[in-house]
């Protein structure tokens, strides 16, 4: 049955520019609810058949909520309970919905594979006429795929990801090992990886490749909200439901799980709405509250971009002199990924004792401009470091821990340790691998000149992870590219190692700084520079 029409998520994004809403309305019609309504003078219908008094509880929602839904949740479960009569029922409501020209979203939670999945999508859209259902993936992508083929071209679902009930826990937050882009293990959770497959992989094999996959993450927990964003990326829909009668505050879940455009999620709201005196006014104050919470997190996303790429003084003259020494270089550079860069930082070619001397200065500069890795005494307000000494990795990380030790001595005052290690070990005098300050029972801070694939790092944690009572603070690097590792990997290598290692990774200056450097100085650098950086971001650039 494949056609022409918009897909489920198209017309998604279609209804929320209509009503400039996120407010997904769910239809459960409680056996205590229709006994209310039954009672009341809402209720024209004289009878006593549930079904019956169901679907005009349903449409009467629907009637008063229009103005204010971007689509409508009706709950399966509820209709199921009342027999053949409200299966009618349901069919009935699921039309009603969409002669209005607003999608509706069964939420049935489906999980099997095979001929019977297949006869519960027949049951769904075929049947019921519903755009969308909603899944578990705990059997794999078999239990999805019969919902998403060609059959059903732009129909949509939402995965179960990680769900509002605290018992979610028990299963969707077990920590699993997988491999990374850069073939290290990494640590992350099972509602992680769900998101992961959904964005990327499973996402890519729905009808004609339209993105009909969605998440089902509880507002709940707005930390499983962004990681689940994170994971899966920007064009993924997420169902959040639990604001209001489950505690899920809305403005935290808006900032947890909308993407950079301030879209992507839905907020599934039933009891706040059917259970109130007026659902008209109660839907039409919790869209208002939507849009309230959409312009806070825009306000504030603002707010920290001109943070993040503002330049202080020292990234500027690190800029500066990192292109006069033609350690940056601007042009066309093929790297060892294969994509062509419009920029090269090559930090060897700091190699006279003028540069290396700013170029320490620039390392000490972002450390203590670093709230991370820096500590502030209230009663005194000076500032000092969380660290005890300062590791180089072989073989550019010696070079680096020396001169920035040396900085932070000579500007701040801060003494610290240096050691390195060798990549060989010595067989004669102290032999091993590492030279330089004791490092047992110390607090480290690694300096390293970019982060590529961060085998380096991760080598110098498992490292130093084996030395009694060391512990590794953070990470300094002078350049972040801030770019993905792979089209199919959101984050970064500097991303991932913060993620994998839990540690802080400071930079001198990161690609969105360089941008803005470029835009303060066209004169100088044109503006074909600053537009193939900025193309070169856009394609390849990671959120924060």
């Amino acid at each position: 049955m494949s056609n022409s029409s918009p897909s489920f998520m198209q017309q998604l994004e279609s209804r929320v520019q209509e009503v400039n809403s996120l407010l997904c309305i769910g239809l459960d019609p409680h056996p205590q609810d229709l006994k209310t309504f039954a009672e009341s003078p809402n209720c024209s219908r004289q009878t006593d058949n549930p079904a019956e008094i169901a679907l005009q509880f349903c449409q009467n929602l629907v009637q008063a909520t229009l103005p204010y839904a971007v689509c409508y949740k009706p709950n399966a479960a509820f209709f199921e309970a009342l027999g053949e009569a409200g299966h009618i029922a349901l069919k009935q409501i699921i039309a009603d919905i969409q002669n209005h020209k607003v999608p509706v979203l069964l939420d049935c939670k489906r999980g099997d594979i095979g001929s019977t999945a297949t006869a519960y999508a027949q049951a769904a859209y075929s049947e019921l006429g519903a755009d969308a259902v909603t899944l578990s993936p705990l059997m794999g992508w078999d239990s999805v795929a019969p919902f998403v083929t060609d059959a059903y071209d732009g129909k949509g679902a939402f995965l179960l990801c990680k769900t509002s009930n605290p018992g979610s826990n028990d299963f969707l937050a077990l920590k699993l090992l997988s491999v990374a882009a850069d073939d290290q293990l990494q640590e992350e959770t099972l509602y992680q990886q769900i998101a992961r497959l959904v964005g990327h992989e499973w996402n890519s094999k729905t009808s004609n490749g339209n993105n009909n996959l969605g998440l089902v993450v509880g507002a709940t927990d707005a930390v499983a909200l962004a990681n689940a964003r994170k994971a899966a990326g920007d064009k993924v829909w997420i169902l959040a439901p639990g604001v209001g009668a489950q505690g899920g505050d809305l403005v935290t879940a808006c900032k947890a799980g909308l993407n950079s455009q301030g879209t992507g999620l839905l907020v599934p709201v039933s009891r706040g709405i059917s259970r109130a005196a007026d659902p008209a006014k109660a839907a039409e104050e919790l869209r208002d509250a939507m849009r309230t919470a959409i312009q806070e997190c825009a306000k504030e996303k603002d707010t920290a971009a001109t943070s993040a790429t503002a330049l202080q003084a020292y990234q500027k003259e690190f800029i500066e002199f990192a292109l006069e020494e033609g350690v940056l270089k601007f042009g066309s550079f093929v790297l060892k990924s294969g994509r062509t860069s419009p920029y090269f930082f090559n930090a060897g070619l700091f190699c006279s004792g003028k540069s290396l001397h700013q170029l320490g200065l620039a390392y000490a500069s972002a450390i203590m401009d670093s709230p991370e890795i820096t500590t502030t005494d209230p009663t005194t307000n000076k500032k000092t470091v969380n660290f005890d000494v300062l590791f180089g990795p072989a073989y550019k990380g010696i070079s680096l821990g020396a001169v920035v030790g040396s900085a932070l001595y000579a500007k701040y005052g801060i003494s610290v340790g240096f050691a390195y290690n060798r990549k060989e070990a010595k067989d004669h005098g102290e032999g091993g691998v590492l030279v330089g300050a004791e490092l047992k029972s110390q607090r480290i801070l690694v300096v390293d000149d970019v982060i590529t694939a961060g085998t380096a790092i991760r080598e110098s944690h498992g490292m130093l992870s084996k030395i009694e009572g060391a512990t590794m603070m953070g990470v300094v690097i002078a350049l972040d590219r801030a770019e993905k590792r792979s089209l199919d990997d959101p984050v970064s290598a500097v991303q991932a190692v913060a993620r994998d290692l839990k540690l802080p990774v400071v930079s001198i200056v990161n690609l969105p700084q360089l941008q803005t450097f470029l835009k303060s100085d066209t004169a100088n650098y044109g503006a074909e520079i600053l537009q193939s950086v900025s193309d070169y971001r856009a394609q390849y650039g990671v959120s924060d």
